[in-house]
């Protein structure tokens, strides 16, 4: 309201400026009089205040009061049986205090309005009682305000100016208290207080300290859009029910050590500018920090999540640490931003960290957790480990771990890389039985540190039709089963799962992961993503038919030179066989005796000789007998060494020893192979 503005209620012209305020004093008149108490006469004055009792009610608006003034109409209403002034409804509005306001343990029993009022010193309500509303909205504190001890029922302060220090330590609000749009200019120290009700500080700016430490909050804390100039103070505080610090600025330290949140804790789109403490905060419920943007360190140490806690699209420009911290929910990152080198600690069911960015360094230490990393973007190397103890806190304790289960395995499973460039990724004992690859770059220049383990086959015997059949034990990616899985006819065991990939996508993806076990000299581990990549273009459909029937002969030979059981198998197979047509078809009867044929010349002179061997003749009595055995066992070990035995052959036994000489040694090759591919480091 302007000086010139027409008043809400009759004025008094005694005393005015008419050239200052045209409309004269706003003071309302005395009941039977055409002055205010200021301007009444001293007679009329004191006749007035002779009429009052404790408990009264008045209507001093617009009123101008000295000390003198205000005491006097204090001693007017002060109750002999406490000593303190009692007033019914009082009515202050517009009213200015020129002095210092003393109201330290007055009773106002009804209404109290102090809307507008400008306090031109330090104001006094230590230890009042508002027993029903309390307005101070658009009142202006010129000195210190003094509402330590003070019980409230419903406080209005909204856009209220605090020139000075602002006291409500021990304060109860019963009611709602709200503090929208006001300024406290000096520190506004709450600690202590208790309020009931919903408490509204929106918008509110503190040019000084805020302290909230102790402070209860029985309804909603309402601090959207507020700004913290200086020191916020929140450490130890309860939230009963909801926080909302939506939009709020920090612009020092935020203190928020070992406050509890038991409702929902929203802290969107404000901003840290200096460090934030978080440290052994406990929330209980939802807590959403989205869009927040900490400017220097955000210390979440020992802070326990009892529900999810949101950090997406959060701006980390100089965090160094992130955790120790314990999420009993899903912990989300997705969108976040790390600008410096920073080292994450969390102990969660789930982590989120879809198109999380980091600028720098990174190291993510996890226990519990399933990671989903999609699309993560690194610029820097960045490990992602798994912690096999718990977390030590910088006291020595360790974090605890209480509400997570206590059966749940603390190892941490990655449950997908797809669109990660792994150039600068490190990977160390973590569960990769469901992790889907398909869509990651650069998977040839990933790491993989400790006991990374993969899914495997299904372990089960199954007949395919009928013949009984058992998968190689290897290593297999998630989407290898997802894709069996969904395959008219598979076997039982292949889990399903929400993998899209086929043997297309995937023969690169194990081409890619075999060239990084192989650059870190983990050779078994190579083995079995070729077996894999050999898997893949074996089923796709792209290859000509040709290909295919190669890759299924390399594959049941010998499991592509991988499975040395497999061609030791065949190799024993063909042994035996080799051996069993010899002895029926390709051992002669007898060996064949040789004849020497020469001429003597009439005259004497030097004999020539001619010697002739039989041809070998096909066996007509008993084939299968043990000297036979013996013969066709000597044949058969001779060629798989690419050795001749010497022995006399029927012409289809020659052609045995022939396709013996050539098939055996190669299978006995693979199978060597495959022996030095296991044991190879």
């Amino acid at each position: 309201m302007t000086t010139s503005a027409p008043p809400l209620w009759p004025h008094c012209a005694h005393g005015a400026d008419p050239a200052a305020d045209p409309v004269g004093c706003r003071g309302i008149h005395i009941p039977g009089h055409t002055a205010c108490l200021a301007h009444l006469a001293d007679a009329d004055r004191d006749a007035y205040l002779a009429s009052l009792t404790p408990g009264a009610s008045i209507d001093h608006r617009g009123t101008t009061f000295t000390s003198p003034l205000l005491n006097s109409l204090l001693d007017a209403l002060r109750d002999p049986a406490t000593g303190h002034p009692r007033f019914g409804t009082a009515r202050f509005g517009e009213a200015t205090f020129e002095g210092e306001a003393w109201f330290g343990s007055a009773t106002f029993e009804g209404d109290a309005e102090f809307g507008e009022a400008t306090f031109g010193g330090d104001a006094e309500f230590a230890e009042a009682a508002f027993g029903r509303d309390a307005w101070f909205g658009s009142a202006t504190f010129e000195g210190d305000a003094w509402f330590g001890s003070a019980t409230f029922k419903d406080a209005e302060f909204g856009e209220a100016t605090f020139e000075g220090d602002a006291f409500f330590g021990s304060v109860t609000f019963e009611g709602d208290a709200w503090f929208k749009s006001a300024t406290f200019k000096g520190r506004a120290l709450f600690g202590s207080a208790t309020f009931k009700d919903d408490a509204g500080f929106g918008e509110a700016t503190f040019g000084g300290d805020a302290e909230f430490g102790e402070a209860t909050f029985g309804g909603d804390a309402e601090f959207g859009e507020a700004t913290f100039e200086g020191d916020a103070e929140f450490g130890e505080a309860t939230f009963k029910r909801n926080a909302e610090f939506g939009s709020s600025t920090f612009e020092r330290h935020a203190w928020f050590r070992k406050a509890t949140f038991e409702g929902h804790a929203w802290f969107r789109e404000a901003t840290f500018e200096r460090n934030a403490w978080f440290r052994e905060a406990t929330f209980k419920d939802e807590a959403s920090f989205g869009s927040a943007t900490f400017e220097r360190n955000a210390v979440f140490g020992a802070a326990t999540f009892e529900r999810n806690a949101w950090f997406r699209s959060t701006t980390f420009v100089g965090a160094d640490q992130f955790g120790p911290l314990m999420c009993a929910g899903q912990l989300v990152l997705s969108g976040a931003t790390f600008g410096g080198p920073v080292t994450l600690s969390i102990a969660a069911c789930r982590l989120e960290c879809r198109r999380t960015r980091w600028s720098s360094t990174a190291e993510i230490r996890l226990r519990y957790a399933t990671v989903d990393f999609a699309h993560a973007v690194f610029e820097y190397p960045l490990t992602i480990a798994a912690e096999s103890d718990p977390f030590i806190l910088s006291d020595g304790r360790q974090l605890s771990e209480d509400l997570l289960p206590s059966a749940y395995d603390p190892g941490v499973r990655v449950a997908t890389l797809r669109g990660v460039d792994a150039a600068h990724l490190v990977l160390a004992d973590l569960d990769l039985w469901e992790c889907l690859f398909a869509g990651a770059v650069h998977l040839d220049q990933l790491r993989l540190e400790g006991a990374c383990t993969f899914n495997t086959p299904p372990p089960d015997l199954y007949w395919r039709r009928w013949l009984p059949v058992r998968f190689t034990a290897r290593r297999v990616l998630a989407e290898e089963h997802h894709w069996r899985a969904s395959q008219p006819g598979v076997a039982q065991g292949w889990a399903p799962g929400p993998g899209r990939a086929g043997p297309l996508q995937l023969a690169p993806v194990y081409r890619a992961l075999r060239k990084a076990f192989e650059d870190g000299k983990h050779e078994p581990g190579a083995a079995d993503f070729y077996y894999g990549e050999m898997e893949m273009r074996r089923h796709a459909d792209n290859i000509p038919r040709s290909e295919g029937a190669l890759l299924t002969a390399y594959w049941a030979l010998s499991g592509y030179g991988l499975r040395a059981s497999r061609a030791l198998a065949w190799l024993g197979f063909a042994m035996l066989l080799t051996i069993v047509l010899l002895m029926a078809f390709g051992l002669a009867e007898d060996t064949p005796s040789q004849t020497a044929t020469g001429t003597v010349p009439a005259g004497g002179g030097k004999v020539t000789f001619q010697i002739d061997k039989d041809d070998p003749q096909n066996p007509t009595g008993d084939r299968f007998t043990g000297e036979r055995f013996e013969k066709a066992l000597n044949v058969t070990l001779n060629s798989v060494v690419f050795r001749s035995s010497g022995q006399d052959l029927t012409t289809a036994g020659t052609y045995i020893e022939m396709t013996s000489r050539l098939t055996e040694p190669v299978l006995l090759g693979l199978a060597v192979l495959a022996i030095r591919n296991r044991v190879k480091r």
